[in-house]
């Protein structure tokens, strides 16, 4: 896995697992939809491969997405694994001006506490300066 020390504005992660057949039928579609999306990094982060990375991440279920915009974490959790759910919620954040984007990631406790939890773009620049 590349580390994405220069990410586009949109981070869109899929945390899963090679052994789960669920996940294996969806990364085609996933790692498609990169292309609809240019100023978006799609990254599929296997957890048992980036355990180092993902330890701390409460993943209970696959598919885990992750969005993040910019420092923003904007979504964490399980998606139902139909690409047209993924296409909708990056298209909808995708449509927020920053400043909307921000606003959302702070207006309920959940997401406050995503800021600090599940800020991926973070953890991989931690992990590039180790």
């Amino acid at each position: 896995m590349t580390t994405p020390t220069d990410t586009p504005e949109f981070l869109v992660a899929c945390l899963c697992a090679a052994w789960c057949g669920t996940c294996r039928d969806y990364r085609a579609g996933f790692e498609a939809m990169a292309e609809h999306f240019p100023n978006a990094r799609f990254l599929w982060l296997d957890v048992e491969d980036e355990a180092d990375l993902l330890d701390d991440y409460d993943v209970e279920n696959f598919p885990t997405v992750l969005i993040q915009r910019a420092e923003d974490v904007l979504f964490f959790g399980t998606m139902l694994p139909h690409h047209h759910l993924l296409q909708r919620t990056v298209e909808t954040f995708h449509a927020q001006s920053p400043e909307e984007s921000r606003h959302y990631a702070h207006s309920d406790p959940l997401r406050k506490s995503w800021q600090n939890e599940y800020n991926l773009r973070r953890a991989l620049a931690d992990r590039a300066e180790d």
